[in-house]
């Protein structure tokens, strides 16, 4: 009787306890301290408590290497040569010194990296196996991901609030050991989507691949007491020549694309938790670029006999090695592998979108109307202010099959139609046109093939709209259609259309 009394007080008291953590928690949070409390006993303590100071400082334990993943020490050596200038300050839209209250030690951490981390770094021919295509992706320009990307529009996005990256694992060892190479907080895997790495067959021989390649990574580059600081550029891309089983690499480089006038996203916060404030800038980064001053060479020299030779000829000179030309049986072109991993990272690439003034040169030679998207940042790689736009009705299958069929698609940065302004006077007109109807940070617009902009309208609105109830929404521009469930396809798709229905007097059919 006594313990069953006993039992009893201390279910009582579990439960006037779980209704004052609910009191004091919410749901949420109560779901959250109970996904911790593995012992159900309303304590957490510092065992269960492991897995969330691990994701909140990214001081996790140190990964074990498999065997399969420890390089032979007698194989092959790389040497690999950094190469880096910093970003141009001036290049910053929004974050000059006293521009918007911004302080000079909120971007101290960026002034600081003014050089590679470590200029040169001897790595194992071994080491990247992880570049090797799958089994069964064996054939030209068939991307496969080297690291799978975890995060979508549905899943949402990583803390900001992190200062040290998680301890890699698998083929991420070869990718944070490289991207240390420019700073010691690499992130492998990006706070948003698209993260990873993937790759493509670009040519095939005998014995060797040339394997493209394009990674999505970011950098921390402040560390307490200073708030987090996140470097993003646009794209790692790149190719390596390796042998079929990883023993040797001909060639290998790796950089960040520098041909566009911003290339660069960048987000700070002004506080210690997730909910503080978040300050966003982009910039130009002239160079940033990884590459081999030679082929792999093998780090210990055997005779016919399989004796060990020096590493140098009898008057002191290294050893030269000759390497057999390689003959390639199949191959396609870098633009081509680059637009294979460009689609397969981004699915709204399956339409081309061309530059600006092509754009408007196709449209007029097969007299359409030109879907074109303006944007403060890039929409096709991690520089981005489009993030959303792309990950959700651009890839939406009825969207593609319709900017297919009746548009010419285009996007642009408007930095660049700023410059275009000053070059020729049809080009210049048509920049004009697009930026007379820009508002921050994406405007969505229908044109003729002349330039005039028959139709737009901006993002923040479209979001703002297609995440109200039908009911609520007035204009009828842009009600909902009953065909699609989801709305911003649907929204999406009513302002195509409207556009091509307010074309219809202008263009000749």
């Amino acid at each position: 009787a006594r313990a069953a009394l006993r039992a009893s007080v201390q279910r009582c008291e579990r439960a006037c306890s779980a209704e004052m953590a609910l009191k004091s928690l919410g749901n949420e949070g109560l779901f959250l301290f109970s996904s911790l409390d593995s012992n159900n006993d309303l304590y957490i303590s510092p065992e269960e408590f492991k897995p969330i100071a691990e994701k909140l400082t990214g001081r996790y334990s140190p990964c074990k290497v498999s065997c399969e993943e420890t390089p032979d020490p007698s194989g092959e050596t790389l040497s690999i040569v950094a190469k880096f200038q910093p970003l141009l300050m001036e290049t910053m839209t929004k974050s000059k010194d006293g521009f918007l209250g911004i302080s000079h030690i909120a971007l101290s951490g960026l002034r600081n990296w003014t050089t590679p981390a470590a200029p040169m770094s001897m790595m194992f021919a071994r080491q990247f196996k992880a570049f090797l295509p799958p089994k069964n992706k064996r054939e030209l320009g068939d991307p496969w991901w080297i690291i799978p990307s975890e995060l979508n529009i549905f899943t949402g996005y990583l803390s900001n609030n992190r200062f040290y990256p998680p301890a890699p694992k698998g083929k991420e060892i070869v990718i944070h050991k490289l991207l240390s190479m420019f700073h010691p907080r690499p992130f492998v895997k990006t706070r948003f989507a698209p993260q990873g790495a993937v790759a493509c067959i670009q040519a095939i021989s005998e014995f060797y691949y040339v394997v493209a390649f394009r990674i999505h990574a970011e950098f921390q580059l402040n560390e307490p007491p200073d708030f987090p600081f996140w470097f993003s550029p646009g794209q790692f891309t790149g190719h390596i020549v390796l042998s079929k089983d990883s023993s040797h690499v001909r060639q290998f480089k790796l950089f960040v694309p520098n041909e566009r006038s911003l290339n660069v996203d960048m987000e700070w916060l002004y506080g210690a938790s997730e909910s503080s404030n978040m300050e966003v800038d982009i910039g130009y980064l002239p160079q940033m670029e990884l590459e081999s001053s030679g082929p792999s060479i093998p780090s210990v020299i055997h005779d016919e006999n399989g004796n060990v030779m020096d590493s140098r000829d009898p008057v002191g000179e290294p050893i030269q090695f000759v390497f057999e030309e390689i003959n390639w049986q199949r191959e396609i072109s870098w633009e081509e592998a680059a637009q294979k991993l460009e689609v397969a990272m981004y699915p709204f690439k399956k339409v081309s979108y061309l530059p600006f003034t092509q754009a408007f040169d196709r449209a007029k030679a097969e007299n359409k109307l030109v879907h074109s998207i303006l944007l403060w940042g890039a929409l096709d790689d991690q520089s981005c202010s489009g993030r959303t736009l792309r990950e959700t009705v651009l890839e939406s299958s009825p969207i593609l099959a319709l900017l297919n069929e009746s548009f010419i698609s285009s996007w642009s940065l408007v930095k660049e139609l700023e410059e275009l302004q000053r070059q020729n006077e049809f080009y210049s007109r048509l920049a004009d046109l697009h930026l007379e109807k820009y508002n921050f940070p994406v405007e969505m617009m229908i044109c003729l093939p002349n330039g005039t902009v028959i139709h737009h309208i901006n993002a923040n609105y479209f979001l703002d709209i297609t995440s109200m109830k039908p009911e609520e929404v007035e204009s009828s521009i842009f009600s909902f259609s009953t065909n699609f469930e989801d709305p911003s396809t649907a929204t999406y798709l009513q302002f195509l259309k409207e556009g091509l229905q307010r074309a219809k007097r202008f263009l000749q059919t």
